[in-house]
C-alpha cells in the first residue's frame, strides 16, 4: 500500500524531510557512538587491546547482520513507526551504561559487557535502516524511488562522516573520551522524539498470511530468489569492513593527527556528499542502474587502491593524498548504493523491506567478517613491516588494501552479475506499453542476473 505525497519534488515533502532528519540524527549518534569514538574511549580509557577492539565490533555488526532480516519482516507486517522509535530507545540506554559501567582495565568482565551493549546497539541499528528504508517507499512515487533512496543513503555516509569531527570535538573540548557518548545519547533522543512525533502514518505492507513463516523464512527464501545481490552484498562489505574498527586508529598513529583535526579533514567530504547526493542519483537515473553500480565501484576500487599504495610506497602516506583518494571512493558508494538499493526494492513490491532486510543482513555478515581481520592486521602486521623495511605503517595500511582487493572484486562481480536488460531498449522504440506496479517486468526493468 502506498501513502506516496504526490505534486511536490521529492526532498519538499514534509514526510520525506522528517523521516531523513530522523535517520540523519540517529546514524550520527551510531557512528559517534560506535565507530568515532567506541574504538577511542575502550584503548585510552579503558585499556582494551587493539585486537579486542575488533571483537566489540564483531558484536555490533552480528546482531546487525543477524536481525535485519528479521526486523524488515516486522516492519513489513506492523508498520515501521515502532521499530524507529524503538532503535534509537534502546541505544540511549547502552550509550548510558557504556559511560557508569565500572572500570576494570580491560577485564574478562569488562569486555564481555561491553560486547553484550554493542550487540543491543546491533539489534537497534537492524530495527531503523529497514524500517526507515521501507517508510521510504510508502512517502514517495514510484518514479521518485531511486532518488529518495538516494537521500537515506546520504544520511547514512553523511552521518559516518559527521561523527568524527563531532565526536572528536567534544572528546578535544571536554578533555575526555567519553564526551561522544554523551553527544550520541543527545542525538538518538532526538531521533526517537521526532519517530513518535512526525512517524504516525506508516501502515503495514501486507496482511498477516502472507508473513505466515517469519521472518528467518522470508530470509531463506531472499537467499534463493537473490542469492547474487546477496553474493555482492558480503563481498562488497566485507572489504567495508577491514578498516571500520581502526579507521580513527590510523588517522591518529600515522598521521599523529588530534580528534579534531581528524574531523576536519573529513567535514568538506560529508559536505560535499550531501551537495552531490541528489546530482548523482540523478545520473544513476539517467545512465541506468546496473551502470550506476558498474561505474560506482570503480571509483570506488580506484580510490581505495590509491590509498592502499601507501603501505609499500612510504612518500605516499600523507594526509593529504589519503583525503584526496578518498574523494572518488565516497563519490563511487553515493553512485552505487542508491541503484543498488532501488533495484532491491523494486524485486518484490510486496517484500520491499524484507529483502532489504536481506540485503542488510548479507552487507553486516561481510562487514562482521572483515572487521575483526582488519583489526587483528592492523596490530599483527606491523611488526612485519618493520622486518619488510617498510616501517610500522605497513601494518597500519594493510586493512585498506584487504578494502580495495574486495571492494575490486565485487565491481567484478557486478559486471557479471548486472546488465542493463533489453526491455530497457523496447522501451525506447515502444512507449505506449505500460506494465502494472505488480509486474515482475518492472523488477526487473535496470538489470538481470547472468543467471
Amino acid at each position: 500500500m502506498s501513502i506516496a505525497v504526490p505534486n511536490l519534488a521529492c526532498w519538499k515533502k514534509r514526510p520525506v524531510q522528517n523521516l531523513l532528519l530522523i535517520a540523519l540524527f540517529a546514524e550520527i549518534g551510531y557512528a559517534t557512538m560506535n565507530i568515532s569514538t567506541m574504538p577511542i574511549y575502550l584503548v585510552a580509557d579503558r585499556k582494551f587491546g587493539q585486537s579486542v577492539i575488533g571483537l566489540v565490533m564483531v558484536s555490533f555488526l552480528l546482531f546487525e547482520a543477524v536481525f535485519k532480516s528479521v526486523m524488515g519482516h516486522v516492519a513489513d507486517r506492523f508498520g515501521t513507526r515502532k521499530l524507529l522509535i524503538a532503535g534509537p530507545s534502546i541505544s540511549i540506554v547502552t550509550s548510558i551504561i557504556s559511560i557508569l559501567l565500572p572500570h576494570d582495565n580491560g577485564s574478562a568482565i569488562e569486555v564481555f559487557a561491553f560486547v553484550v551493549l554493542r550487540a543491543f546497539d546491533g539489534l537497534a541499528v537492524a530495527m531503523l535502516w529497514p524500517a526507515a528504508f521501507s517508510q521510504m517507499n510508502a512517502i514517495v512515487e514510484d518514479k521518485e524511488r531511486q532518488q529518495s533512496m538516494s537521500y537515506l543513503n546520504a544520511c547514512y555516509m553523511i552521518g559516518i562522516a559527521l561523527a568524527f569531527p563531532l565526536g572528536g570535538i567534544a572528546n578535544d573540548v571536554f578533555k575526555v573520551k567519553w564526551a561522544g557518548l554523551v553527544l550520541a545519547t543527545i542525538l538518538f533522543i532526538g531521533a526517537a522524539l521526532g519517530a513518535y512525533f512526525t512517524g504516525r502514518n506508516d501502515v503495514p505492507v501486507v496482511s498477516d498470511n502472507e508473513h505466515s513463516g517469519g521472518g528467518i523464512k522470508q530470509f531463506l527464501d531472499s537467499i534463493k530468489q537473490i542469492p547474487e545481490y546477496l553474493l555482492l552484498a558480503v563481498v562488497a562489505f566485507m572489504g567495508i569492513g577491514f578498516p571500520l574498527a581502526i579507521f580513527k586508529l590510523f588517522t591518529l598513529e600515522e598521521f599523529g593527527m588530534s580528534e579534531s583535526a581528524v574531523g576536519g579533514m573529513i567535514f568538506p567530504g560529508a559536505i560535499a556528499m550531501a551537495v552531490l547526493s541528489g546530482p548523482l542519483a540523478k545520473f544513476g537515473d539517467r545512465i541506468g542502474r546496473a551502470r550506476a553500480v558498474h561505474y560506482g565501484l570503480m571509483l570506488c576500487t580506484i580510490g581505495l587502491s590509491l590509498i592502499a599504495i601507501g603501505g609499500f610506497l612510504p612518500f605516499l602516506r600523507s594526509p593529504y593524498l589519503f583525503g584526496l583518494a578518498g574523494l572518488p571512493a565516497g563519490l563511487g558508494f553515493l553512485l552505487t548504493i542508491p541503484a543498488w538499493m532501488a533495484s532491491v526494492s523494486d524485486l518484490n513490491p510486496e517484500r520491499r523491506a524484507t529483502n532489504i532486510g536481506a540485503i542488510m543482513t548479507a552487507q553486516g555478515v561481510g562487514a562482521m567478517i572483515g572487521a575483526p581481520i582488519g583489526s587483528a592486521m592492523y596490530e599483527k602486521l606491523q611488526p612485519l613491516g618493520v622486518s619488510l623495511r617498510l616501517g610500522e605503517s605497513f601494518g597500519r595500511y594493510s586493512p585498506f588494501m584487504g578494502c580495495a582487493v574486495c571492494v575490486g572484486v565485487a565491481w567484478a562481480l557486478s559486471l557479471k552479475i548486472l546488465h542493463p536488460v533489453k526491455a530497457e531498449v523496447v522501451a525506447t522504440t515502444s512507449p505506449t506499453v505500460d506494465l502494472p506496479p505488480s509486474s515482475n517486468a518492472e523488477s526487473h526493468y535496470d538489470e538481470v542476473s547472468s543467471r
